[in-house]
């Protein structure tokens, strides 16, 4: 690989990315590509923390490596592959694992929030996950991490175990720095905008899902929630305008001045309708490219599995010198 900074990310296959999944993260790997050196990743083993349905976790991850493609991932240009298809992962995992400690485990929150969510199942593994993400992270030795606003805890946690093994077997791992995106890190709820947009609510119409077709986009955008102002600006306390003002500048690059002159004088629902617009104008090149994809399973299947091959070479080099500074005996 050229001499650049390298980023490693990596996301869940749990369903069609939503929105906010695209503009927070996905839609941005794309450019990265010609900057930095990347390896991507669907994390079908993070997934199984939560109880799946197997022919659908097969069937998510499938479609999230397409839809990775689809988004913008040029596997030429970069590692795209499947996380279980990448052994080292968990054998770095372990390692890691017993340099972390238990009580810094405990205070992770997205472990108490899925707890509660989870609770007829809190398994160890939603325990250590975030030792797992570490392992992603560290077996390539990432320079960058694109993380949202709720992964920087777990990065963080990747950095202080990183750092310990450095401590404790002299200095050989990266410390990874979050790389986030300036604007739409964060896109919320179209029904409650206090809260973040996710694929998991039950409110249909709060979400967006990125193979949403027109029509559905359009009508999930007019019933959003907004305010009784009925003025189009940014500012505290109008949580739905300022939500779809942040989605409407980051499908036309548009500023917040920009937009308020655009729609002064103008209703909400003249708002609703273009945001509406402008975002499913924005991901019919994806959702045409997916269905293209998703067709042709010969070729998603050779892209993964040559994704993978690449994935291990890369990752062993790294893998088997931590082996050594630890103290197992050389395999070969």
């Amino acid at each position: 690989m050229e001499d650049k900074k390298l980023i490693f990310s990596g996301i869940q296959p749990t369903g069609t990315f939503t929105l906010g999944n695209y503009i927070g993260a996905v839609r941005n790997w794309g450019p990265l590509q010609d900057e930095y050196n990347c390896i991507y990743c669907v994390v079908d083993m993070h997934a199984i923390t939560v109880k799946q349905d197997p022919v659908k976790l097969r069937q998510n991850t499938m479609n999230s490596y397409a839809l990775l493609m689809a988004c913008g991932i040029d596997v030429e240009k970069s590692i795209l592959f499947i996380q279980s298809h990448v052994k080292t992962h968990a054998e770095l995992s372990w390692i890691l694992g017993c340099n972390t400690q238990f009580g810094e485990l405990s205070r992770m929150t997205q472990f108490k929030d899925k707890s509660k969510k989870h609770a007829d199942d809190v398994n160890s593994g939603l325990f250590t996950y975030p030792v797992l993400m570490a392992a992603d992270i560290l077996a390539y030795n990432a320079d960058l991490v694109p993380v949202g606003v709720d992964q920087k805890q777990h990065l963080e946690l990747a950095r202080n175990i990183a750092q310990r093994f450095n401590q404790r077997y002299g200095d050989f791992f990266t410390l990874p720095e979050p790389y986030i995106s300036e604007i739409g890190a964060k896109v919320m709820s179209l029904q409650d905008p206090t809260k973040k947009m996710s694929k998991s609510d039950e409110n249909p119409n709060a979400v967006i899902l990125i193979l949403d077709d027109k029509d559905t986009i359009i009508r999930k955008f007019k019933r959003a929630v907004t305010d009784s102002d009925a003025e189009v600006c940014y500012r505290e306390g109008k949580d739905g305008i300022n939500n779809l003002m942040t989605i409407y500048s980051s499908v036309t690059g548009k500023d917040f001045a920009s937009i308020e002159s655009e729609f002064s004088g103008k209703g909400y629902g003249d708002f609703k309708l273009a945001v509406g617009e402008a975002v499913a104008d924005h991901l019919e090149p994806v959702r045409t490219e997916f269905a293209r994809l998703i067709a042709d399973k010969a070729y998603l299947k050779k892209c993964y599995t040559e994704g993978a091959e690449k994935a291990l070479r890369y990752s062993q080099r790294i893998v088997s010198k931590v082996y050594r500074k630890v103290g197992f005996v050389d395999r070969t």
